[in-house]
């Protein structure tokens, strides 16, 4: 009889160490805006306690490519695909403005004809991947000029998203988004969807990748030496990651993480990095977290799905352009501030 406490302790035990971890933890925040879902302890030390998505403009139709920009004020600039504009955000506004107007003046087509990713240069020129013009621009005294529209004298696709590297080379993705039908549109000159690299004073363009199928956003490790690079295809929604070599190409590139198994809307899109190497990637249902060792930290799930991202203000407020609105959360982790307008 003195056996059955002893005994007892020994079952309780065995349950214990058989039940079932905990579930995530979906935070609530401020209602309709969003939520935050905690995989891990680490996402603590990046998105604070009672942090909260504000909602700060809507009645968009599907928005993508913010930057942050000072000149005329701080602002954020971000793109409406099938609007046909960028738009400016500032402190206090209760909607968005337009900043320019009519990005694609062209003959009409049922695409997407607007700008997507936006970028600054060193001299703080806005730079814009076009849809309908195909090609990857430069806003210089309120007009565009062409940085590159073609491939060994091939139209390019359909420039997507655009990031920096240290070595002063501009990457940039070219998936078929702004073609009516796409990878079988006549219109189409080339035969892949490539990952380039464009040498920004003289003009040269290098092709990278043109086995990733649907290659959409991009970014860098603090230290360069590592490519990130959304996949956005139903079929194979991954994010890659690529070794970038002594000469700026990409090698050895693998599978980052596979999101072919969620089944919340959105894919693989638009991704910036923190000062530390955190990647934080639109997905499925949010923007994910992610640690260098590709360890998903959390979900930032804002009440719209988010399709891009960019640091802002002192650079620790993360803008997230989502479908029809503009919505932004404060965090602890910082991001690099690029130069401004």
């Amino acid at each position: 009889m003195r056996r059955r406490p002893f005994l007892g302790i020994i079952v309780l035990s065995l349950a214990l160490a058989c039940s079932p971890s905990p579930p995530p933890q979906e935070e609530s925040l401020e209602p309709g805006a969003g939520t935050v879902v905690r995989m891990s302890e680490a996402l603590d030390a990046i998105v604070p306690e009672g942090a909260r998505i504000e909602k700060l403009a809507g009645g968009l139709r599907f928005t993508e490519g913010p930057v942050w920009v000072v000149e005329g004020g701080p602002s954020l600039l971000f793109s409406d695909i099938p609007a046909n504009n960028i738009y400016r955000w500032s402190e206090g506004d209760v909607e968005a403005s337009v900043f320019y107007e009519g990005m694609y003046r062209g003959e009409p087509r049922q695409a997407s004809l607007g700008s997507n990713g936006l970028i600054l240069d060193a001299q703080g020129h806005l730079i814009a991947c076009e849809h309908g013009n195909r090609r990857v621009s430069r806003l210089v005294d309120g007009e565009w000029e062409t940085l590159v529209d073609n491939f060994e004298g091939k139209r390019l696709n359909s420039p997507n998203d655009a990031a920096w590297h240290p070595n002063g080379w501009l990457y940039f993705t070219d998936p078929p988004y702004g073609l009516p039908q796409q990878e079988d549109d006549p219109l189409r000159e080339l035969d892949f969807n490539g990952i380039y690299r464009l040498n920004y004073d003289s003009r040269e363009l290098q092709l990278l990748v043109r086995d990733q199928t649907r290659p959409n956003g991009i970014g860098f490790s603090p230290d360069g030496k590592t490519a990130y690079v959304a996949n956005s295809d139903a079929s194979n929604k991954v994010w890659m990651s690529y070794e970038v070599n002594s000469e700026g190409a990409f090698e050895n590139g693998r599978v980052f993480y596979d999101a072919g198994e969620e089944t919340d809307p959105g894919m693989p899109d638009g991704l910036k990095l923190d000062t530390d190497g955190n990647i934080y990637a639109t997905g499925p249902g949010g923007v994910w977290i992610f640690a260098p060792d590709g360890t998903h930290l959390g979900t930032i799930r804002p009440a719209e799905v988010p399709a891009n991202v960019a640091w802002g203000n002192d650079g620790s407020s993360l803008y997230m352009t989502a479908r029809t609105g503009l919505y932004r959360i404060k965090l602890l982790s910082k991001g690099p501030m690029t130069a401004t307008m």
